[in-house]
């Protein structure tokens, strides 16, 4: 009887994979070319928009809260965008604004952050339920969106050269390495944002965790994964650079042979002290890292 429930329970966590297979078996036996190549990238291109989302949306319930707004929001978001390439920022005078495509992400994203502050204040400062709150700026939120473009989209968002703002398209069918962009983005910020928060986490807690612990497969295998692709970055831009390959990688990995050494030694004398704030210190490296791997890729650092 106990096998039982405990297959049972082990096949009730796994409720939502084992769908997927079935639906993933059903439409390869119903469609010949669904396990393409060419479909399972657009396919994932279209799962990582939701993908970036869900990243938040993952913060937000692993502190015991809910957004429900969290559609919505992006919505508006996008209205905004499409306004500021489109139309432009009127200003007094008649006089019109227009922004390239890094300076439209920035105000978008700064819109996007107001957003999520007012529905962060309302929750902790007003006592709101997060249901109650989100649910209203979701509709809120929906409704400004229609009032942009009187019920409209922006069905042309590729600029124009005299204005300095076309781009804007490269983010969502823009490739690299035959692979969209959006999985790129999806892959980096979730291994940096996995990573970042568990050592937050970590710094955060009370419990001494062994040193076997720390170095084991499943904790070490993120960390890999996100140093490859760091360094299959790095491999390719030597490649366009036309760098001499054998000397560079002799000298990178000299550099980083003598700093870890520098950093293990450092670490067993200092390490007892401040293991928790170089903790949090490490996981919000990581997580700056990844703001800045987007604004590289959006021009605004180069």
């Amino acid at each position: 009887m106990n096998q039982k429930y405990m297959i049972y329970m082990y096949l009730l966590k796994a409720r939502t994979f084992i769908a997927l297979l079935l639906v993933i078996a059903f439409f390869s036996v119903m469609v010949p070319n669904f396990l393409t190549t060419s479909n399972l990238l657009i396919m994932t291109q279209h799962v990582a928009i939701t993908g970036l989302l869900a990243i938040g949306m993952t913060l937000v319930i692993l502190t015991g809260g809910i957004d429900l707004s969290v559609g919505a929001v992006a919505g508006i978001c996008g209205m905004v965008a499409g306004a500021l390439l489109t139309n432009g920022l009127p200003i007094w005078g008649g006089n019109i604004i227009f922004f390239n495509v890094p300076e439209v992400i920035i105000c978008v994203a700064l819109f996007g952050v107001v957003v999520g502050f007012v529905n962060g204040a309302v929750i902790t400062r007003f006592g709101v339920a997060p249901f109650i709150c989100t649910l209203g700026m979701m509709y809120v939120a929906r409704g400004s969106a229609l009032l942009f473009n009187d019920g409209s989209t922006y069905p042309n968002l590729n600029g124009m050269d005299a204005l300095g703002n076309t781009g804007f398209a490269t983010l969502g069918s823009g490739t690299l390495l035959g692979i969209y962009l959006p999985i790129w983005l999806m892959i980096a910020f979730l291994l940096l944002g996995l990573i970042g928060l568990n050592m937050i986490r970590e710094s955060r807690s009370q419990e001494e965790e062994s040193l076997g612990t720390s170095f084991s497969p499943r904790a070490m295998l993120p960390l890999a994964v996100a140093t490859s692709i760091d360094a299959l970055t790095v491999g390719i831009t030597f490649a366009f650079l036309q760098v001499d390959i054998l000397l560079a990688v002799s000298l990178i990995g000299l550099t980083t042979f003598l700093l870890s050494a520098v950093g293990v030694k450092a670490g067993a004398v200092v390490g007892s002290r401040g293991k928790s704030w170089a903790e949090l210190a490490g996981g919000l490296v990581l997580v700056l890292m990844g703001c800045k791997i987007l604004l590289e890729h959006l021009g605004v650092l180069s």
